[in-house]
């Protein structure tokens, strides 16, 4: 008769003969755009997923520049969906950050960041649901995606690289991501929990989940902006109170016949439509975009903001305009010598994107506030910052599906420093004594980019359970 630990290791060596076909991974020591060798371990690969791996997700994955051994391993997700990974990385936490002030309009350069995630954790960077970046699929049905969908795919993506990685199978691991990524990472989070207590190989280290700016309840969410722009004396306190009693508290489906909702409605556009959402101190600037119907952040269909836009690099402006940088990733990501660098594979990927917004989506989870209350079942931590100044995904908006969670507030509101400067604010909760969850304001949509100081110094102190 054989002994569990046969018949554990048998399948676990099945597991791994089976994911074999799939691994593909190469170490990158240098980069163009950047000098000499890099200070840091990054590695690029494709893991294979889906039905006969016809789905092949790309990742950049960056060892902790502390102590990769016992620093804590995130998976990171960019929103969107069909924001690539290299967004998150190159924008908001990761080593790397374009040297604006020096673009010629030749390859773009880059500039260490002295405040990425990666001095305290290993990173993950997945391109992510199928049709992201440079992941791709093999058939045309592959490219048919959902948000539970992706959340499955994602978690054979983690189970195959652990399984190919396996000295960071004892690392704690933590599901991160910002913006539209509060749709799939909780799906995902739940994905990885069910599993681990159904024994399949391996057993994942999760220890919790990190979201940022997130979309959580998309109707929710959008509502909130009403109230959001009161607070912030973006409209009169008249105009207020007329579009919450002629709305009734709705304002994304609205009934035509409802003339004076919509008479409020078009007010409180004139009062905050020429604002930046992602950021409103920030100016709005002219854009430029392969896709002319745009996308309305008013509308229920909500994706990763501030817009991503294929813009020609600006001609001069009377205002500097953040969203000019994302040009820099679009001249970068589609050289070829910089794809021979990645060890991209020929021929998948036609046209390099930063946030794609043409794939074959269908958004089959409207929120995930259920997923969330499940969740405060478990002993899991959770780190869930927002914006102040984020018109996308109004904080106010995310406080209100917190309060259905029905947590005990174990540390009361309070600001949080950095360097003696008030950072933000943060309130702690707990349930059931276990499940633990930490909410922190502070910058825009989506923060590291922002406030990358100060993101840095929040994510430290929570990674070490250190009060923010």
């Amino acid at each position: 008769m054989f002994s569990s630990n046969f018949i554990t290791l048998f399948w676990v060596l099945a597991f791994a003969m089976f994911l074999c076909k799939a691994k593909s991974q190469s170490i990158v020591e240098t980069l163009p755009g950047f000098p000499g060798i890099l200070p840091f371990k990054l590695e690029t690969g494709y893991v294979g997923v889906g039905e006969v791996d016809e789905v092949q997700l790309f990742y950049y994955f960056i060892e902790s520049e502390g102590n990769p051994k016992k620093d804590p391993l995130l998976l990171w997700l960019t929103g969107g969906p069909g924001c690539s990974a290299f967004s998150g990385l190159v924008y908001e936490i990761g080593p790397l950050t374009f040297n604006y002030e020096d673009f010629d309009g030749n390859l773009p350069t880059f500039l260490l960041n002295p405040y990425s995630w990666t001095k305290v954790a290993s990173i993950i960077f997945l391109d992510a649901p199928v049709g992201t970046g440079f992941s791709y699929s093999r058939t045309s049905q592959g490219y048919n995606i959902t948000d539970k969908l992706s959340a499955a795919q994602t978690y054979e993506f983690l189970r195959k690289w652990l399984m190919n990685h396996p000295k960071f199978l004892s690392n704690v691991l933590y599901v991160s991501g910002d913006s539209y990524s509060g749709i799939v990472v909780p799906i995902l989070v739940q994905e990885i929990y069910n599993g681990n207590r159904a024994g399949h190989v391996p057993i994942i280290n999760l220890n919790g989940y990190v979201l940022g700016n997130p979309v959580t309840d998309r109707r929710g969410d959008v509502n909130s902006q009403i109230e959001y722009s009161h607070r912030l004396a973006l409209i009169s306190d008249e105009l207020y109170e007329s579009v919450k009693e002629s709305c009734h508290g709705e304002y994304v489906r609205v009934d035509p016949k409802n003339v004076q909702c919509l008479i409020d409605l078009e007010a409180v556009n004139e009062c905050i439509g020429k604002l930046e959402p992602a950021n409103i101190l920030e100016p709005l600037c002219p854009l430029i975009s392969p896709n002319s119907s745009g996308m309305d952040w008013n509308q229920v269909s909500l994706e990763e903001g501030p817009m991503d836009i294929l813009l020609s690099w600006p001609q001069p402006h009377a205002l500097w305009c953040r969203v000019s940088h994302y040009v820099l990733s679009y001249i970068w990501a589609n050289d070829k010598t910089v794809q021979n660098a990645l060890h991209i594979r020929e021929g998948t990927i036609l046209n390099w994107v930063r946030c794609n917004k043409t794939l074959s989506y269908t958004y089959d989870v409207i929120s995930t506030v259920e997923y969330h209350r499940n969740l405060t079942k478990t002993n899991y931590r959770s780190l869930i910052y927002s914006g102040d100044h984020d018109l996308n995904v109004p904080y106010v908006g995310t406080q209100e599906w917190i309060r259905t969670l029905n947590m005990t507030v174990s540390d009361d509101w309070e600001p949080w420093f950095v360097e003696g400067q008030v950072a933000g604010y943060t309130v702690k909760f707990t349930k059931n004594t276990f499940y633990h969850m930490t909410f922190a304001t502070g910058a825009g949509h989506t923060a590291p980019e922002y406030k990358p100081k100060e993101c840095l110094a929040m994510v430290e102190r929570w990674l070490a359970n250190y009060p923010l």
